[in-house]
């Protein structure tokens, strides 16, 4: 498990570009070729005949001319016009595509993100887990869960997060999604982290309690959580991620 100091309160979008991060491992390109596939799948049987067309063209431009051309490349600019070419609903997975096409290493991912549109930027945290194998990419999930913006904060918590997110930020993004009404679901691997940590059940009972004591209900996705947070039928010490906090 990798940890990165940085904490999630305050502070402001990430100004340097992380390191470059090796290409992506044979097993990360095995795991991703299927979940791309199925992506595509799903965005030509929503698209019409010219958004396929148009989509067609852009993902060929971006494998053929990837990396930085001047001041921009131009399938930066192809995710850019995704939303007006294949429908705000669909342009996430297209610019997920786009972005894969053009092998995008943690600096450009990092780019796109700082100079992007919220939903640009939604659309980086969710290409992560297709083009980053290591931590490099973790200044930009902790950016998101920094903000207010709660599909961002939702994108933040996919995959990427569940294997590179350290304990202490990984809680706290739990309890964010608590107080801002990102429904739970939203956090990927959350039975798994959860299961026997201690610390997070302890942070989530002073979160009901302190609920309780101003009058407001407990949200059953705290519930939810907190009953994950019981140790299985295994083994204690067998989960990496929990324990008590510093």
């Amino acid at each position: 498990m990798n940890h990165h100091p940085r904490a999630l309160h305050g502070g402001t979008p990430p100004t340097a570009a992380p390191p470059p991060a090796a290409p992506p491992t044979t097993a990360t390109t095995a795991t991703t070729a299927p979940a791309l596939a199925s992506l595509r799948a799903r965005l030509d049987s929503r698209l019409d005949a010219p958004a396929r067309a148009w989509l067609d063209r852009a993902l060929t431009e971006a494998a053929d001319h990837p990396g930085t051309h001047g001041p921009i490349s131009v399938w930066e600019l192809r995710i850019a016009e995704a939303g007006k070419r294949c429908g705000h609903e669909n342009a996430d997975g297209a610019r997920v595509l786009l972005l894969h096409a053009a092998r995008a290493d943690p600096q450009a991912l990092a780019r796109v993100y700082r100079q992007g549109t919220a939903a640009e930027r939604r659309a980086v945290l969710h290409a992560l887990p297709h083009l980053v194998p290591g931590p490099d990419a973790l200044p930009l999930v902790e950016d998101a869960l920094r903000t207010n913006d709660t599909r961002l904060v939702a994108a933040a918590l996919g995959p990427y997060a569940a294997r590179h997110l350290d304990a202490h930020n990984w809680r706290h993004a739990v309890l964010k999604c608590l107080f801002t009404g990102v429904p739970v679901d939203a956090v990927a691997g959350l039975a798994e982290r959860a299961r026997a940590d201690a610390e997070l059940a302890r942070m989530l009972g002073d979160h009901a309690e302190e609920r309780t004591a101003a009058g407001r209900p407990v949200p059953e996705d705290l519930r939810r959580v907190l009953a994950l947070t019981e140790p299985a039928d295994t083994p204690t010490g067998t989960h990496g991620r929990s324990g008590k906090e510093s």
